[in-house]
């Protein structure tokens, strides 16, 4: 048995920016400050703690109705701007394929360990009509803590298939330190794709368990994860 978690911005899709585009159209009409999470780090990051970081910048305070607020401000921009031509939006090489191929293995579970809240993680992946391979995942919702996602993932995964597998049959795919990080502290193997936000040397230092350049290289990628 493998489960296989994966992030979404940069491991399986680019946006295209219309996350931040979201973001940042939610934060002005809440607070009428433009362009609010310039210098805040988004890779990598909980949405939660994005949203944090940028209320701590402009001297805001942060409460569960201010993030509910924003929440839904922030999923109505997203539904309109996800379907945008944009620059730079796309499928990552190879994330499709993938995702078809093990799909069609029996003892291969298909999950999300992403930053993204629930609601807009979907609607991104809906987008570009992968979100049906996942039906559980660990989400910003669960922390704003991104290393204490994976037992979230596990314990969705448990209820669901009535099964509990071992730390080292959990596998986290993503393209930035932070899902390196999200997989060791639990005992599950490391898959980081330099495909997007951080160069295979950026992410070398991490220790990850594989690394690759991108997912296009199927053989190779269901060896490891198949």
């Amino acid at each position: 048995m493998k489960l296989v978690l994966f992030d979404i911005d940069g491991t399986l899709i680019l946006s295209g920016g219309a996350g931040l585009r979201a973001m940042t159209q939610a934060f002005d009409q809440l607070f009428d400050i433009a362009d609010a999470f310039l210098g805040v780090q988004l890779a990598g990051r909980t949405d939660t703690s994005i949203l944090q970081d940028a209320l701590r910048v402009h001297g805001l305070p942060y409460s569960h109705e201010v993030l509910g607020d924003f929440q839904k401000l922030y999923f109505e921009y997203l539904r309109k701007e996800m379907p945008q031509p944009h620059p730079g939006k796309r499928i990552m090489p190879g994330a499709a394929e993938l995702l078809k191929a093990l799909a069609q293995r029996q003892e291969v579970y298909l999950g999300l360990l992403t930053g993204n809240w629930r609601t807009s993680g979907y609607m991104k992946l809906a987008d570009f009509n992968l979100d049906h391979y996942f039906h559980f995942g660990a989400f910003s919702d669960d922390s704003e803590i991104r290393k204490d996602l994976l037992p979230y993932a596990v314990e969705r995964f448990t209820r669901l298939h009535n099964l509990v597998p071992r730390p080292e049959e959990v596998y986290v795919v993503g393209d930035t330190p932070s899902d390196i990080l999200c997989a060791h502290p639990h005992g599950a193997k490391a898959v980081a794709v330099a495909a997007a936000h951080h160069s295979a040397a950026d992410l070398a230092p991490y220790n990850p368990d594989f690394l690759l350049p991108d997912l296009s290289d199927l053989p190779k990628v269901l060896e490891i994860l198949g």
